[in-house]
């Protein structure tokens, strides 16, 4: 019998909310969303600040679980799965880009992006972390540490993290918050590709419209709710 954890079939959606709400403290966050996604999409979630878009990406990453309704990834359901589940699907379905990198100053360049590899136990982790690398056009400043990058290598180099475990879901939180126009819009050439090459569904969070306007598909959110 195939784990739900890892059991993604390719005959439904990637990822599923139905009906699903999210209170704080009784304070609505997300009220009744019913949305589907597909393996291959490069989806903006938009709004104001307290619309409801980091709730969503921490219940699509599982990182938290709805008050009502349901979160499907694949066949399993988010809230139904054990605390070992979830850490193998957080470790090997889900990556994730954060608008402040979170590289681990400690760590260069190389063993920050072979890290979710090497706890996922997969083999010939330091040789995916290059060929990430690579691909994200880093590869010759493996051995650096983050502090001697600049905020738009560092993006690339959590991006380059994030893919390691070729996951199914991607989900970056403002991924270019923190950069100018032009560093922006190479990271988010990088989060295209990443769901035309790789196949990956890419969920990102963001203010910006102009941003929104360079993925596949746009989801407005307005006080909790999809418009």
């Amino acid at each position: 019998m195939p784990n739900p954890a890892v059991a993604l079939t390719c005959n439904m959606a990637l990822l599923r909310f139905d009906r699903v709400t999210k209170d704080y403290s009784g304070v609505p966050a997300l009220a009744g969303v019913t949305l589907a996604f597909e393996a291959g999409e490069f989806v903006a979630l938009v709004g104001r600040s307290g619309c409801g878009k980091s709730t969503l990406l921490n219940l699509a990453g599982a990182m938290d679980f709805p008050s009502s309704g349901e979160v499907w990834i694949g066949d399993a359901l988010t809230s139904g799965l054990s605390d070992s589940a979830l850490t193998q699907l957080r470790r090997t379905q889900i990556g994730f880009v954060f608008q402040f990198f979170q590289l681990l100053p400690t760590l260069t360049v190389a063993e920050n992006v072979e890290l979710p590899a090497l706890l996922a136990g997969s083999p010939g982790a330091r040789q995916k972390a290059l060929e990430q690398l690579r691909w994200v056009e880093m590869e010759p400043l493996a051995g650096r540490f983050p502090h001697q990058l600049s905020g738009g290598q560092m993006q690339r180099v959590a991006i380059a993290r994030a893919l390691v475990n070729s996951p199914r879901l991607i989900m970056a939180d403002e991924p270019i918050g923190n950069l100018d126009t032009v560093t922006g819009a190479l990271v988010l050439d990088l989060l295209g590709r990443a769901a035309r090459e790789q196949g990956a569904l890419v969920l990102m969070a963001t203010h910006s419209l102009e941003s929104a306007e360079r993925c596949h598909r746009l989801v407005r959110l307005r006080d909790g709710h999809v418009e």
